[in-house]
């Protein structure tokens, strides 16, 4: 296992994981985003052909961080399943039959279609739009706008969150990375099959970049 980095936030401790999630000390919850569930299989019946080993990897990658943190829950922060259901919808329900006593919840994302009955068949706590726990704010996509409760930090996901990193020769690559601004946070893409979305951090902003297996503070 690859080693998390402290990081403390609102008087709360998290550890940043380089497989782009993080664990909640005080609430011993393991919080992910954008899994993406499904996203491989969705692409084979559209005539692509990707591999279901990416799937297989996340949902490996997924299970050795629970059996890590042992968390007391699980909190997806929304486009936990990419489509609809498929194969790889049967193949999660095996393994969630395996995890049964681990609570889930789940703050829906634009990807998060699948009807209500399969939720409740594999005991997924779904919410619409916010959770809160202990001022903590999880919503799938933040908009200024409509978040500005000032007593409430706000954690998403939605854009999957890419830095870039200048190397040698001029070269310059784009990796995933957890963003923290004063007033919310955006988690990487838990699933390896998203890409980035390049962020523009100002200057008090914290920026943590995952590159390989480590994690790397980025200077705004």
């Amino acid at each position: 296992m690859y080693s998390a980095f402290k990081f403390q936030l609102h008087n709360q401790t998290f550890w940043l994981s380089p497989e782009r999630c993080l664990f909640w000390e005080e609430e011993q919850a393991l919080i992910v985003s954008d899994i993406h569930f499904g996203k491989s299989g969705h692409f084979r019946k559209e005539g692509i052909g990707i591999p279901q080993a990416v799937f297989k990897e996340d949902l490996q990658r997924l299970f050795a961080q629970i059996q890590f943190y042992k968390p007391a829950a699980l909190i997806i922060v929304g486009d936990f399943f990419h489509s609809h259901i498929n194969s790889e919808a049967v193949l999660f329900e095996k393994w969630r039959n395996d995890m049964a006593a681990l609570p889930i919840h789940l703050i829906t994302g634009n990807h998060d279609i699948l009807p209500q009955s399969w939720y409740v068949q594999n005991k997924i706590h779904v919410y619409a739009d916010t959770h809160i726990i202990n001022q903590i704010c999880f919503v799938h996509e933040f908009e200024k706008e409509k978040h500005r409760d000032e007593g409430l930090y706000y954690f998403s996901g939605h854009i999957h969150p890419g830095v870039y990193i200048d190397g040698l020769a001029r070269q310059s690559l784009r990796f995933p990375c957890f963003y923290f601004t004063e007033y919310h946070a955006v988690l990487p893409a838990f699933g390896k099959f998203t890409g980035t979305h390049p962020i523009k951090p100002k200057k008090k902003d914290k920026v943590f970049a995952i590159v390989n297996k480590q994690i790397i503070p980025i200077k705004s």
